[in-house]
């Protein structure tokens, strides 16, 4: 946690406040919304850009999941993994993390906060494999379709769902 005293600073200095040890590099305009440290000593930061974990930041629309219990957040990085036309992204998910906080904070609200703010409206479609979440997220560059198929769903049919969806939009948007 930072003390009082570094944060009179960075109000004076108008720099950010990271705390010691945080070894990642915030844009010039990130801001800092809450810390913590694992039981490792990593450092777990919110910004109102993503999650940082040490010097790895996940950015609000790529954190697929994330839950709080028992005292530790578990979070799911979705990979990119197919840009399709209409600017529809196919997404996979990473293994979850999960990071131990004995001090917790204000990570956990901030974390829930962020992710379902990110979220603009989301779906699921059956297909005869299985089925896939359609997920409009908001992001730095504006609204982005995102979809993540269910474990065990045909990549082939995900594919061409997103891409007739993502045709779509693209019709729609040139006409708009």
């Amino acid at each position: 946690m930072v003390g009082l005293g570094a944060r009179i600073a960075a109000l004076l200095t108008g720099r950010e406040i990271t705390p010691e040890g945080f070894t990642g590099t915030l844009e010039p305009d990130e801001h800092v919304l809450a810390d913590s440290r694992t039981r490792r000593g990593e450092v777990v930061l919110a910004t109102d850009r993503g999650l940082w974990v040490d010097d790895h930041r996940v950015p609000w629309h790529l954190v697929s999941k994330a839950t709080w219990a028992s005292g530790a957040l578990e979070v799911i990085e979705a990979r990119e993994v197919e840009h399709l036309e209409g600017g529809v992204v196919v997404l996979a998910d990473a293994v979850p993390v999960t990071l131990p906080l004995p001090d917790p904070g204000r990570i956990p609200e901030t974390v829930h906060r962020r992710v379902t703010g990110a979220i603009h409206s989301r779906q699921h479609h059956d297909l005869p494999s299985g089925g896939a979440w359609f997920v409009q997220r908001r992001t730095p560059a504006g609204v982005v379709l995102h979809v993540r198929p269910d474990a065990g769903t045909d990549p082939d049919e995900v594919r061409t769902l997103a891409a007739g969806v993502g045709e779509k939009l693209g019709r729609a948007r040139g006409s708009a």
